[in-house]
């Protein structure tokens, strides 16, 4: 038993002895078979290796260590063996990359990430964000201000509008009766299929009514212009240039019911701005000095006249005090036979007169407060007008006066026009020719061509030949 004893414990032994061998002999190996063993010298087997480490981790001194470690660097690529007397030193990641003489130009992240935090620090803005509107609605006043024009502008436009067709309609009530007296029809549009007979609204400010149906005239337009209540700038515009609600009756007169004189009366206002305007009133008319005292006409009122004898006529007694009374409501009275209308541009190609027609025009102020009874007389001096103009002729010496004007007027538009005219007759000789030369040469005839050439050339060198003047000498 005991010799069994001893011999286990001697297997044992052996065992252990075998065991603490096997590194020792495994670090031969290693050094034996590694590739880079060249590189590494080491004086005696007893050297121990340093082992550098990272600060983190423990240094490694012991030689049973040095065979790990050497083949993680080899593996990484991490560590350098120095072929020098000193001894071998394993360095770690962050010391190799640290290495100013290694790698130049390289800093280390540590300097960098410092140097960018102080170079790039970030600034911090606020946005200044408004409180909400519900607690600061002064915020908003240029929108309130838009709002509230917009409001104003269609409230003035519903109001404007109702109020200026309140008062046509007004107008035309006033008046339905007389006017169905004096015209067969009211109202007319130009429709066969009209039901509604009455005022037709050309716009929010301006009513026409058209009547026909009368002795001694065409028809009679008449035009209410209000005041643009229903915009907002026009009435701003009013209250520097003040402005009143008018209405204007035109009529065409039959030709040949009145005799040829043209006639105005007016404020001074107006005759000035019509005198330079209406081409009948700049060449026929002269401005009456001092009407007032010979036509008895009520001060503030201008008159043009062409002839004094029909303008005597016109102005009598009953005229005159319908004017003296409703002045305040007159703007003008228009008579002409001659009238065409604006002032035309003087145009070189114009080889015609325009046309005249006989007409009989007013202007009357409509009253403020709407009392359209008030301007009822003023129509009724305008039927009667009519009827003093079919029954009234002129003397002798007035119509003889007249058709001198009349002539005078012709003559200055040929001088005018003489140029133009000239030019004209010359041009259509031109085409005349030429349609001639045309149909000779069309025929076959030599004879008759040679003729029309020799023609064509006499009358050429005629053309070309000096003016000369044949004078008849007396014999002694």
């Amino acid at each position: 038993m005991m010799h069994e004893k001893n011999a286990k414990f001697i297997v044992l032994c052996l065992m252990l002895t075998q065991c603490c061998l096997s590194p020792a002999a495994t670090a031969d190996s290693s050094f034996e078979d590694n590739d880079f063993a060249e590189f590494e010298d080491f004086d005696s087997d007893d050297d121990f290796v340093e082992v550098q480490q990272s600060n983190v981790g423990p240094q490694l001194s012991t030689a049973e260590e040095i065979p790990t470690l050497t083949e993680k660097g080899l593996k990484r690529d991490h560590s350098i063996l120095e072929d020098d007397d000193d001894d071998g030193i394993v360095e770690d990641e962050d010391e190799f990359f640290k290495d100013e003489e290694e790698f130049e130009g390289f800093d280390s992240p540590d300097k960098d990430d410092e140097d960018l935090d102080q170079k790039t620090e970030p600034k911090l803005t606020v946005a200044k964000i408004p409180m909400h509107f519900r607690t600061h609605w002064d915020s908003y006043w240029m929108e309130m201000l838009m709002l509230a024009g917009l409001m104003v502008y269609f409230i003035n436009f519903f109001a404007g509008k109702a109020k200026n067709a309140n008062l046509a309609n007004r107008w035309f009530n006033t008046h339905r009766a007389l006017l169905d007296d004096n015209f067969v029809l009211v109202g007319d549009d130009g429709k066969m299929d009209n039901e509604k007979n009455g005022l037709i609204k050309e716009s929010e400010s301006l009513y026409t009514l058209w009547c026909s149906g009368r002795t001694c005239c065409e028809g009679m337009l008449v035009e209410l212009k209000m005041i643009k209540r229903q915009d907002v700038v026009s009435l701003m515009a009013g209250l520097m240039r003040p402005q009143q609600d008018q209405i204007h009756i035109k009529i065409d007169l039959t030709r040949g019911v009145m005799d040829t004189f043209v006639f105005f009366v007016g404020t001074k206002r107006t005759v000035t701005k019509v005198f330079k305007e209406y081409s009948d009133l700049s060449k026929y008319c002269t401005q009456v000095s001092k009407p007032e005292i010979r036509y008895n006409v009520p001060n503030g009122l201008s008159v043009l006249s062409e002839i004094p004898e029909a303008t005597a006529a016109i102005l009598e007694n009953r005229v005159i005090i319908t004017l003296t009374k409703y002045q305040q409501y007159i703007d003008y009275l228009h008579i002409s036979d001659q009238f065409s209308g604006p002032v035309q541009q003087e145009d070189a190609n114009t080889l015609k007169q325009p046309d005249t027609k006989p007409i009989l025009w007013a202007g009357f102020n409509l009253p403020r407060e709407g009392n359209m009874e008030a301007v009822k007389p003023l129509l009724v001096l305008i039927f009667y007008l009519m009827e003093r103009l079919k029954t009234y002729r002129m003397s002798k010496e007035g119509k003889q006066k007249a058709e001198r004007n009349r002539l005078r007027v012709e003559e200055e538009f040929l001088k005018s026009t003489h140029a133009a005219r000239a030019e004209a007759a010359a041009q259509r000789r031109e085409e005349k020719r030429k349609q001639e030369k045309e149909r000779v040469m069309a025929e076959d005839d030599p004879e008759k061509q040679r003729r029309w050439e020799m023609k064509e050339q006499k009358r050429q060198a005629k053309k070309k030949a000096p003016k000369m003047k044949r004078l008849a000498v007396k014999s002694l």
